[in-house]
């Protein structure tokens, strides 16, 4: 069985996933702001709900940049240089621990999920912060597996800013002082939507992929602002760089634990 835990910048989700894909039972909890106490929690919760089980290996998603497996930085979390695999090494016995970003591995279990598989795809996650992962031919693409879209300097509102600093959920939230599930009103919406594709002006045109794939806490609101969004690019990307085909996240909250699942298989038949 494959052990999965998505570290996100409020919660953290773990699960087990027998070799043919099946999810077992998941189990949620806060993401505490300190690196010890996160340590301390998801140790407990590993060993209580799979001690004793054959585990093949634990892959984890953390939110931010990652470089041979240590967590250089995470802008949300405020977390830097912080080696979980060496910090949670023997925690269920001898089987590998591989860290990666989240939204890289929410792209992955995105992509390797559909049917025909896109050839390259866009994975945007629009939650507490705004994360990316690039996928090519079913992998995550080796040379920009450190990408970190949300962010990209655009324009808004006659200032350069951090795409996340205005399009994240916390950013809309912080904006309108509601959650998605709380705005019903179109201007809203286009306003959410207009916040949205400054990002997406200035990376359709670098990346051209076949399909961008929506994510996190936004994407389950995307009926709300996906043609909206669709009809801002159309308008002022150049008649010779098409827009990407725009889907919904299958699992826009449990994206990352499926693509956790996928890496571990490919890195375990190598």
């Amino acid at each position: 069985m494959i052990v999965a835990v998505d570290t996100g910048g409020t919660k953290t989700l773990v699960t087990v996933f027998s070799r043919d894909g099946a999810p077992g039972k998941m189990i949620k909890f806060p993401t505490p702001p300190d690196q010890t106490d996160y340590l301390h929690l998801l140790k407990k919760t590993l060993q209580e709900n799979y001690g004793g089980q054959r585990i093949e290996a634990i892959v984890i998603a953390m939110p931010g940049i990652i470089k041979n497996g240590i967590a250089i930085w995470c802008n949300n979390l405020k977390w830097k240089n912080f080696d979980v695999a060496t910090a949670l090494n023997g925690v269920l016995g001898n089987v590998p621990i591989w860290v990666d970003n989240d939204a890289s591995l929410a792209g992955l279990g995105e992509t390797r999920s559909r049917e025909p598989m896109p050839s390259s795809a866009l994975y945007v996650t629009i939650s507490t912060g705004i994360g990316t992962g690039i996928i090519t031919n079913g992998v995550i693409d080796p040379g920009l597996r450190l990408s970190e879209g949300g962010r990209m300097l655009v324009e808004y509102k006659g200032k350069v800013r951090e795409w996340e600093s205005f399009a994240s959920g916390k950013a809309i939230h912080e904006t309108f002082k509601r959650y998605g599930r709380e705005i019903h009103d179109k201007k809203t919406w286009n306003d959410i939507a207009d916040r949205i594709s400054r990002g997406f002006l200035a990376a359709i045109p670098l990346l051209q992929t076949d399909v961008i794939i929506i994510g996190g806490s936004m994407g389950t609101y995307f009926d709300h602002y996906g043609e909206k969004l669709e009809s801002i690019l159309t308008h002022h990307l150049p008649e010779h760089i098409p827009c990407p085909t725009f889907l919904p996240a299958r699992h826009p909250e449990q994206a990352v634990i499926y693509g956790c699942y996928y890496y571990a298989i490919d890195a375990l038949s190598t």
